[in-house]
């Protein structure tokens, strides 16, 4: 809105109608405690440190005197949100009550019961589950979204303010813009106003009046404006317009700001205003530092509206909450669109579904004039209802999704925001979410994700009542992993912690727990590994980037998806996965980011992330497009440690264009990281760049290898493909085994070195399996990835246990596993920074070592784990003493591919031989 624009509409609200904030300091009591002094707006929770996890019962008072000349109006009091139920007093008599923790209401004021001086009295209820305390509203069958999982929200959250008006007034405006540039109105006045004359008045941007009309106020009047030459609303020109509704010459007026703007999934594209639109999208919980629910500014809103663009976002998913309204206000400006969420209950009951929908009845009230809003969402990852067990839950879906697009056609809706195992049964938007950790988990990743764009039929229902067009657009709308924020950055000025530091430690199997993570830092030795707590930060933000600009590449070859929204905008406390923490400091990637959250974006893809010199290594490149064309003379350029260019074809909105290359990686040299940078341009004009890493390493010299000990004749074979002399027993360097049995123990124990590549191999008569199931074993025989293992190396080698990753928090999905390998000693040529990237795609392991101490991950450990806020450490690769001599375990897969064919594994088989060889061992 222009400042002109702006002042007219002030002026015009001071004559109708007038406003005094409530806001400050309020008197405050919970259930007995003592009163003290509350900051209005916000929740109890975030003020309290003592009332953190409180719900129940709690007293604001405030009191307040009536603004001289108001004495004739109307006087409501209006309130922005509280949560949960409250009962309001006015002068010791109550005057109203309301439930629902999101939505504004009001009440007149009776005249008889003001004063000079009047005391206000909001009595607030935070229920909790217990339905025989809170019998009207149990927590589980209330609205509350994401409550259940941050803490607990109670009280005055938003603005409390007290309004002189005139009776006689506009009570309800409902604009629909679209692109033909007429603005149609339905419009409700309050009876008093039947009759009177209504202006109507458009003004554009800059203050000027577009489009006039006059009208007759009644219960409910329609207009429709036509606008010459309108401009539409888009994230690249968000052009909003006004409407100002004056009522009988000023007796009041109203002034609504909308856009003209149209929104469809059609053909299995999104379309915006007619024209296709990629989208890029991030979750956001809407949660705030220091206020929980309440932003702290309007100023702290525009400000991540504007790193949300600096990231290349274009839409934001506001999680199961309905935000403060300045959230949309900030959307509209800055063209951001949004995609808003009904709060799920936890258990669906007829109260509980009724309250769902007068929920989205009061969204609609006050957000639907919001250009920025282009989508809705009834249920999140069926949280709530049981859609797998229950057709009637199906069917309130289903009936909600008709219920609510005949309530606002001009939006998309989605029924069930989905995740595995359930589904859609009627919906605007195929969406899916999923999450998998790369390179721990990439080919799950690739995957799932090649059946979700070939329109997998898992996303909808199976049980016979799905209603699927067939065109909805395709949306991956969670994906993403765990980085962490510096914790310096999170501290008050004073060094205390945040209270929210405390909480996570029932999430994860408590790898949440912020608490303590620079004291478990230190007492795993890890700044040998990272050189510093400041490295390791550093480090894992540039992993979660690696897996943010991997997977999105990996959707991005796939012309059939239509967008994303990453898991997500901002850190929740304990949930780091944020672009930016919760404070918004931007992660070490929030200049490069928007090079692949980008309109166009180049997608290099090697046949694999590691080669070694004097090789070549085939490059299969996609080009993909959005809402922008390819034009005709693109070129593709590389520079960098190798350098070319390619002509690129001419290619329209939302589509993918493929070539190859072969690159020749330079002979000579030692391992290093070869760097390329990719620039798409055309007509001198940049259009997109990206970059691609590999790992290239020297050809191996054998000449000076260890000698080995291997009875398994398969891996004898593979140890000889690599240029290792297989000797005996007696005159061997090391023994390589897949597993160990007792005889190996008691070789061990007088002083042999071993070299364990425990990868999930069965040993077993001289033959190595993968598939032997368990009651299958002969006798003495060790299965690296089963119960006889794990009962045989605790009975051998006391303190080692093998971990199966799947299954457990080591798995690597939601919240991240960061492994890392220490660059020194024997692993000091493999390229690379401590954390893995993805040339450890083929050889990541499947299982884990644990059993290891504390301060043996600075030295005995060479590589291993740690999961989410540095807990749950464990061993990869591991050394210990055992009797006179000792062993070097690993769980890295080394072995699954042919000897040489891919340099990782050679390398790290190679560095785990020496490190046995290594070991300092008595054989007197």
């Amino acid at each position: 809105m222009s400042q002109q624009n702006l002042a007219v509409s002030e002026q015009s609200q001071q004559a109708s109608r007038r406003s005094l904030s409530l806001d400050g300091v309020w008197r405050f009591r919970h259930e007995d405690g003592p009163w003290r002094d509350a900051h209005v707006p916000g929740p109890w929770q975030a003020e309290f440190s003592d009332l953190v996890d409180t719900s129940g019962h709690a007293v604001y008072q405030r009191s307040f005197t009536v603004p001289e000349g108001w004495g004739s109006q109307e006087l409501a009091l209006k309130f922005g949100a509280v949560s949960y139920f409250c009962e309001v007093w006015l002068n010791g008599e109550a005057i109203g009550t309301h439930e629902g923790a999101y939505l504004p209401f009001e009440f007149v004021l009776p005249t008889h019961l003001l004063k000079a001086s009047n005391q206000i009295e909001v009595r607030v209820t935070m229920p909790t589950a217990d339905q025989r305390a809170y019998p009207d509203f149990p927590f589980s069958e209330v609205p509350h979204g994401k409550i259940s999982w941050y803490g607990r929200i109670g009280g005055l959250w938003q603005s409390v303010s007290l309004e002189a008006r005139d009776s006689r007034r506009t009570q309800d405006v409902i604009i629909t813009a679209g692109m033909d540039g007429t603005v149609n109105l339905d419009l409700a006045f309050t009876d008093s106003a039947a009759g009177l004359p209504v202006q109507l008045t458009v003004l554009d941007a800059d203050g000027a009046t577009v489009a006039t009309a006059e009208l007759t106020a009644a219960a409910n009047v329609s207009a429709s404006l036509p606008v010459a030459n309108a401009k539409l609303w888009s994230p690249g020109a968000p052009n909003l317009y006004s409407l100002v509704v004056d009522l009988d010459d000023g007796t009041d007026r109203a002034t609504h700001t909308f856009g003209f703007r149209t929104i469809e999934a059609k053909g299995g594209q999104l379309l915006l205003n007619g024209e296709p639109i990629y989208m890029r999208g991030a979750l956001d919980q809407d949660y705030y530092p220091d206020g929980i629910y309440t932003p702290p500014s309007l100023e702290f809103l525009e400000d991540q509206a504007r790193k949300a663009k600096h990231l290349g976002l274009n839409l934001l998913r506001c999680h199961i909450k309905v935000p403060d309204p300045r959230y949309y206000e900030v959307a509209d400006r800055f063209g951001l669109l949004v995609w808003t969420e009904i709060p799920n209950v936890a258990n669906f009951t007829t109260k509980s579904a009724q309250r769902m929908r007068d929920t989205m009845t009061g969204i609609l009230k006050r957000d639907r004039n919001h250009p920025s809003i282009i989508a809705w969402t009834i249920i999140n990852e069926d949280w709530g209802t049981r859609m797998l067990e229950n057709a009637e839950h199906r069917s309130w879906v289903k009936d909600t999704y008709d219920w609510l697009k005949a309530k606002d056609p001009t939006r998309l809706v989605v029924d069930n925001s989905a995740c595995f195992p359930n589904f859609h049964v009627k919906t605007d938007l195929n969406d899916y979410h999923y999450y998998r950790s790369v390179p721990e988990r990439r080919q799950e990743w690739d995957d799932i994700t090649a059946q979700f764009a070939a329109g997998a039929d898992w996303t909808f229902s199976s049980l016979g009542d799905a209603e699927r067009r067939g065109d909805e657009p395709l949306i991956v709308s969670e994906f993403g992993v765990w980085g962490l924020p510096d914790p310096k950055k999170l501290r008050r000025p004073d060094g205390s912690e945040p209270d929210w530091f405390e909480t996570g430690s029932l999430w994860g199997d408590g790898v949440a727990l912020p608490h303590g993570i620079e004291d478990r830092f230190a007492a795993l030795d890890l700044h040998r590994t990272f050189g510093s707590f400041d490295g390791f930060i550093t480090a894992v933000q540039w992993y979660q980037f690696m897996n943010l600009r991997y997977e999105i590449e990996t959707m991005r070859q796939h012309a059939s998806i239509m967008g994303y929204v990453i898991t997500e905008f901002t850190d929740v406390h304990w949930e780091a996965n944020g672009l930016l923490d919760i404070e918004r400091n931007p992660r070490v990637f929030h200049d490069v980011f928007a090079q692949i959250n980008n309109d166009i974006v180049i997608v290099p893809r090697p046949s694999r992330y590691s080669a070694y010199t004097g090789t070549s290594l085939s490059v299969d490149v996609t080009i993909a497009s959005g809402g922008q064309t390819i034009p005709a003379g693109a070129q593709l350029t590389w520079s960098g440690d190798l350098s070319g260019s390619i002509a690129i074809a001419a290619s329209g909105k939302v589509s993918t264009t493929q070539t190859a290359l072969n690159l020749a990686i330079p002979a000579g040299g030692e391992n290093r990281i070869l760097h390329l940078d990719f620039v798409l341009s055309a007509n001198g004009t940049e259009l997109s760049r990206n970059s691609l890493d590999i790992s290239v390493y020297a050809a191996r010299q054998t000449a000076a290898l260890p000698t080995l000990a291997v009875a398994d004749s398969t891996l004898a074979a593979y140890a000889t493909g690599l240029g290792y002399r297989v000797v005996s027993a007696e005159q061997a360097d090391v023994h390589l085994v897949h597993a160990v049995d007792g005889d190996d123990v008691e070789a061990i124990k007088a002083g042999a070195r071993y070299a364990i590549l425990a990868d999930g191999t069965v040993k077993t008569n001289n033959n190595l399996r993968t598939d032997m199931p368990d009651g299958e074993l002969p006798h003495r025989s060790i299965v690296a990835d089963g119960k006889q293992f794990r009962a045989s190396v605790e009975q051998h080698l006391p303190g080692i246990t093998l971990v199966e990753r799947d299954g457990t928090i080591y798995r690597g999905d939601w919240i991240a596993g960061f492994s890392w390998i220490r660059r020194d000693g024997p692993f000091a040529n493999i390229p690379g920074g401590p954390i893995f990237d993805l040339s450890f795609s083929d050889v990541v392991p499947h299982h884990l070592l644990t059993g290891f101490r504390p301060w043996e991950f600075g030295s005995n450990v060479h590589a291993g784990i740690v999961v989410g806020w540095v807990h749950k450490a464990a061993a990869i690769i591991g050394e210990k003493r055992v009797g006179r001599g000792g062993v070097v375990a690993t769980t890295f897969r080394l072995t699954r591919e042919a000897p040489n064919a891919d340099p990782v594994a050679a390398a790290l088989f190679d560095a785990v031989v020496q490190t046995a060889k290594e070991l300092q061992v008595d054989r007197a």
